[in-house]
């Protein structure tokens, strides 16, 4: 009876532990949406990587996040407005909320995200 309680106490662990585990956001990979992105290599910029994101996708072009906007994100016109919102905007772009009636091109996903993980500095 002992020789058959070890081994499956020894299996249900091992599987216990298994199905805790997941794969991180951190520096690529996938986060359960879908979505991925990879930081192999690339240091957006603000001034010419996000910045242009925010004009034609987020806030110029859409009127979504304006200057003026009553949208419940707030306008993203600037660095400032962008870095208090950031882990906000991270969380929309990975779940696939944001932008709304569009989507993010790879290129566009992985510029914004990994800008976010270095820290959102204004550059």
């Amino acid at each position: 009876m002992k020789k058959i309680i070890l081994p499956s106490f020894i299996i249900a662990a091992t599987l216990f532990l298994i199905s805790c585990s997941k794969s991180s956001p951190g520096n690529g990979g996938g986060n359960g949406s879908g979505i991925t992105f990879s930081c192999s290599g690339i240091s957006p910029k603000f001034s010419t990587d996000v910045q242009p994101i925010l004009t034609s996708v987020c806030s110029i072009n859409s009127n979504c996040h304006g200057a003026g906007s009553g949208n419940s994100g707030g306008p993203f016109n600037n660095q400032a407005e962008v870095f208090a919102k950031r882990s906000n905007i991270r969380a929309a772009i990975l779940a696939g909320t944001m932008p709304q009636g569009g989507s993010l091109t790879q290129s566009q996903i992985n510029a914004f995200i990994c800008w976010i993980d270095n820290g959102a500095p204004n550059n």
